[in-house]
């Protein structure tokens, strides 16, 4: 369910399109849990591709910001326990 290019305020066209690897590496996570990744991780490539905005400046990509922010998004409801990702409430 990846998401292909949407436009940003801006008007440029911004690819929010997951990784072929990531949406591997979500798949075990419940279905809310993809979801919050997927939002999260959309809205990151949005917020930074101007490198100014990222924290390593051009060291990191936006998709590798992104990637990180998602996973602390998912982080924040969800816990691994054993091979499974579970609800933290």
């Amino acid at each position: 369910m990846a998401k292909a290019k949407r436009s940003s305020s801006k008007g440029s066209k911004v690819d929010t399109t997951l990784s072929a690897r990531t949406k591997k590496a979500i798949d075990s996570l419940p279905e809310h849990a993809q979801h919050i990744f997927k939002k999260a991780h959309a809205n990151a490539i949005k917020q930074y591709q101007n490198p100014e905005k990222r924290r390593g400046g051009k060291s990191q990509t936006a998709e590798e910001v992104a990637h990180k922010a998602a996973w602390a998004a998912v982080k924040l409801k969800y816990k691994k326990q054993g091979d499974k990702w579970v609800s933290k409430g």
